[in-house]
């Protein structure tokens, strides 16, 4: 009887969950400085735009592209509640509680939608400069029961 052994490569060798999560931390922070109106509306807006260019940047390089359908999710759900308590902070507590109910709801489609176009944007264009992978490792490894491992 043959028994055959399969050892099967990962394609993708980046984690991008710490860096997802960091990006989601610093886009809360930067929502929060936006809405309750902390600093300059167009340096916290520009820092925001910043912070997702070098997300996409690095889901490009370490070729997780797919990532960037789930990350304005992510973003969505670390983010609602500064969101709605710096809505209330500016607007007071009744008017801001609906005006943030309102912006984590249905603002949060074209937040999320920005956010999507940029990091697909960046991560296309850097996927594509950095080129194929040029790893000459066989993806896929048979070992027969006549082989022996030394």
């Amino acid at each position: 009887m043959s028994t055959v052994f399969y050892s099967l490569q990962e394609r993708s060798k980046g984690r991008v969950t710490r860096p997802l999560l960091l990006w989601a931390f610093l886009m809360a922070v930067d929502l929060f400085c936006y809405e309750a109106q902390i600093g300059n509306s167009n340096t916290v807006r520009d820092a925001g735009l910043l912070i997702t260019v070098v997300l996409g940047i690095y889901l490009g390089w370490q070729r997780r592209s797919g990532t960037v359908f789930i990350a304005p999710l992510v973003s969505w759900m670390v983010a609602w509640p500064p969101l709605w308590l710096a809505t209330m902070i500016h607007e007071g507590f009744f008017k801001g509680f609906f005006k943030g109910l309102f912006l984590i709801t249905i603002g949060w489609i074209a937040i999320g939608s920005a956010e999507f176009v940029v990091l697909l944007i960046t991560s296309t264009i850097v996927r594509l400069l950095r080129g194929k992978k040029r790893d000459n490792v066989s993806e896929v490894v048979i070992f027969d029961s006549d082989d022996t491992v030394q």
